[in-house]
């Protein structure tokens, strides 16, 4: 089973909730619970992101193969593959991939050789802190990325101009 696309087109069914469209940004939502990754599912696609779903960590993988994201939400308890599982997987193949941790009880990421992910929601979390982590380890990645890239309108001096001989 692969993940699924829930966003029907490049706008939101409806105006997003943060004020700032984020049509970019792609998330990856991977939960077992069917409920909780609709209700996940939509409040992203309300608040302006791109969004697919997967129901366990086996179809996250599939997707991840196919597709690029900008976050991974996931739960840890699920069939197949496990979020830690699928952490490992993400990390084995040096993936930069931002991850949030949503599940109902705290794994021990050390005892697996796994690094910890950047945020963990202890279920039940309600909307807002859904929202405010994503919003903050989607920020935190843009500021990393910027370190590395300099953004689009940073010129470079040509070398003839920085160089006097």
């Amino acid at each position: 089973m692969t993940a699924k696309n829930i966003s029907q087109s490049d706008e939101p069914a409806s105006a997003p909730l943060s004020g700032e469209p984020n049509l970019r940004e792609r998330i990856l939502v991977v939960e077992d619970d069917p409920a909780i990754r609709q209700l996940n599912t939509q409040i992203l696609i309300l608040s302006g992101y791109q969004v697919d779903a997967a129901e366990d960590g086996a179809a996250a993988w599939e997707a991840l193969q196919q597709n690029n994201y900008d976050l991974m939400v996931t739960d840890n308890d699920m069939p197949k593959v496990t979020g830690v599982e699928l952490i490992q997987k993400i990390q084995a193949a040096r993936m930069a991939l931002p991850v949030i941790m949503a599940t109902g009880a705290l794994p021990e990421f050390h005892r697996y050789g796994t690094r910890q992910p950047a945020v963990t929601l202890l279920k039940p979390y309600t909307f807002h802190e859904l929202l405010t982590a994503v919003k903050e380890v989607l920020a935190a990645a843009r500021d990393s990325l910027e370190e590395i890239a300099p953004a689009r309108n940073w010129r470079i001096q040509p070398l003839a101009d920085r160089c006097r001989l």
